[in-house]
């Protein structure tokens, strides 16, 4: 939970079903960690995910007394796309405080999660070592009995995942050169809403081809529809199709139907196994919940 009023809406829950809420509390440790982006940096006191460390304890010492809620647990998450161990390791420190205080008050948990946000590579930058990681954090928990959670979802799945998008023009103005494709930011949000940096490729090499500075933009009506600004290409065809990389995290998992568009298929490869996974939605998919008066 991350706030007074999710743990009391928590509560009522559990007196509903008469059955105590095992929870945890997300801290919020004013921990300002390296990410490529503002957006993506949610540990420190600005921001609104966590509940300060001097109102968490306040909540653990009213849930100890409550019997609807039954304590487990104690998370931070300080951001996405890190690079660093040093930002974690600064953050379990701050958490062990909170535990060893929590503790001397007779409140025990039996879990420190320390979130994720592991970096992966997009542009050539470094990626999270794992191993300097594990090096890092571990002479802090090897004498603690509390069971210790990572979320590594991006670290396992990002670099696995492309999007797959078909040229539809090459449109050539004085100012700019623009290969719009029949994706748009409803499949990829990472480069609108973060800048984030995807490489893109033709699906079929041609080392014949001169390369050309370009915009890789959608169909869709805002100007921040894009998925690469004043990118070098192979210059593009309309009608072939391009792959963007590193689209397997917060690629499908924040697509929309922005402007009534249907979402793409899923396609999972392994090796040389081809299995269709999510069926590419249709329009009646997207009207199927919506009623005309008088004909319910």
């Amino acid at each position: 939970v991350e706030s007074e009023g999710e743990l009391e809406a928590l509560a009522q829950v559990a007196e509903e079903v008469d059955r105590p809420a095992p929870f945890a509390i997300r801290v919020n440790l004013d921990i300002l960690a390296p990410t490529p982006h503002h957006y993506t940096r949610t540990g420190h006191a600005k921001v609104k995910f966590g509940v300060p460390v001097p109102s968490a304890m306040d909540l653990y010492r009213r849930a100890a007394g409550d019997p609807r809620l039954l304590i487990r647990g104690i998370d931070v998450h300080i951001g996405s796309q890190i690079v660093e161990s040093e930002p974690y390791r600064r953050a379990l420190e701050g958490v062990l405080e909170v535990v060893d205080a929590l503790e001397a008050e007779g409140i025990s948990l039996e879990f420190i999660d320390l979130g994720g946000g592991y970096g992966v590579e997009y542009q050539g930058e470094e990626r999270m070592d794992e191993v300097g990681l594990a090096e890092s954090l571990l002479p802090l928990l090897r004498e603690r009995p509390y069971r210790f959670i990572l979320e590594p979802g991006r670290f396992l799945v990002g670099e696995a995942g492309l999007l797959l998008t078909r040229v539809l023009y090459v449109k050539r103005t004085e100012a700019k050169t623009f290969v719009i494709t029949d994706a748009g930011m409803s499949e990829l949000l990472r480069p609108s809403h973060y800048q984030g940096y995807h490489d893109i490729e033709p699906a079929v090499a041609d080392a014949s081809r001169e390369p050309e500075v370009v915009d890789v933009v959608g169909p869709i009506c805002e100007s921040g529809d894009f998925f690469a600004l004043d990118r070098e290409l192979p210059m593009l065809e309309a009608g072939e199709l391009l792959a963007i990389r590193t689209a397997g995290a917060y690629g499908f998992s924040m697509a929309s139907n922005y402007n009534s568009r249907p979402r793409p298929a899923e396609v999972m490869v392994d090796g040389g196994t081809v299995d269709l996974i999510r069926h590419r939605e249709t329009l009646e998919d997207l009207v199927r919940g919506e009623i005309i008066p008088g004909e319910e």
